[in-house]
């Protein structure tokens, strides 16, 4: 099933104004964590994180006044079933957190078996470490996948990917910090976040591959176009596959973020505003530093017939 087949919208007819309303969003990316700051989990930060599963139900906001009596600032989360739950303690907090947690809680329910489904406890070095290795492996999928657009197409496209697939993540970032903050979302930067963030990167660019791939295609078909007409009809030639994968994953991830627990809400909140902002940097910013790229630097008439661009390089091309 297709939607919005044959469609004709001039999507980089407002590329400019869609430019400069990415330029905010990624000075809000920059900026949000160190104004706003960011919720490290004890992955990036050090701590001790333990699953406890009770022989029965048992109401979260009881625990909690137990546990925070115990331990300032713990986090308590539900955890699968009704009666599992995580408890995370802070670092400074953390020595033998385990026992202490599993007294107070054995004072609060005497008749209760508590049985501990994991116990994590991270150090600040390895916490530290792993944040580094984190940015290292967003950047390096970032070069990774330019490197292979540039081969695949040509280095201007690999570029605009690389730019489109840094402004999804800094977006993203930007909202992860700020829903965070407002306390919308219990959000934090964990191993889960960094994965989906990778996979934003991946599923980012899938879109824009896409696209090039079509005007590609529709360089060999329409010779003689010129590129923003061109390039316009590659983005409609795809729109409908966009639409029908978007709205297939945001629906799947909408449900889980709304309804699988705070468990899985970072990860999946995070696919969701990455994919949302994949879609549309895949036409309003690779797309268009393609556009600014053969304009500015190869100086081709894109808004006119370039007719004459497309003869003088067959030319040149042939007495090579």
């Amino acid at each position: 099933m297709q939607f919005l087949h044959g469609t004709k919208i001039d999507f980089l007819g407002k590329r400019k104004t869609f430019i400069y309303l990415s330029l905010v969003l990624n000075v809000v990316g920059l900026l949000a964590p160190f104004i706003l700051g960011l919720r490290f989990g004890i992955d990036f930060e050090g701590g001790t994180e333990i699953a406890l599963q009770f022989s029965e139900k048992i109401n979260t906001a009881e625990i909690r006044n137990v546990i925070d009596k115990q331990f300032e600032g713990a986090e308590i989360k539900s955890y699968g079933k009704e009666n599992q739950f995580l408890v995370r303690v802070a670092l400074n907090l953390s020595k033998d957190a385990t026992g202490k947690v599993i007294d107070a809680l054995k004072v609060k329910y005497p008749n209760e078996t508590i049985t501990i489904l994991k116990e994590d406890t991270i150090g600040p070095k390895v916490g530290k470490e792993l944040r580094t290795k984190a940015l290292l492996a967003v950047v390096l999928a970032v070069i990774a996948i330019m490197l292979y657009i540039a081969f695949r197409f040509e280095f201007t496209y690999g570029v605009g990917a690389a730019i489109a697939i840094v402004h999804d993540v800094l977006v993203t970032l930007a909202l992860v910090t700020i829903f965070s903050k407002l306390a919308i979302l219990n959000l934090e930067i964990n191993q889960s976040m960094i994965a989906a963030f990778l996979t934003v990167v991946g599923f980012s660019v899938n879109d824009t591959v896409i696209i090039f791939d079509r005007v590609r295609e529709n360089l060999d078909r329409h010779k003689g176009m010129n590129m923003i007409k061109l390039m316009n009809m590659s983005i409609n030639e795809t729109l409908s596959r966009t639409i029908n994968t978007v709205l297939t994953v945001v629906m799947v991830l909408l449900i889980i973020t709304l309804f699988g627990g705070e468990v899985l809400q970072g990860f999946s909140f995070t696919m969701l505003v990455g994919i949302v902002t994949g879609t549309y940097s895949s036409i309003y910013i690779a797309s268009a530093f393609v556009i600014w790229y053969m304009q500015n630097v190869k100086k081709i008439d894109i808004e006119g017939d370039n007719q004459r661009q497309i003869k003088a390089e067959q030319l040149k091309a042939a007495k090579a």
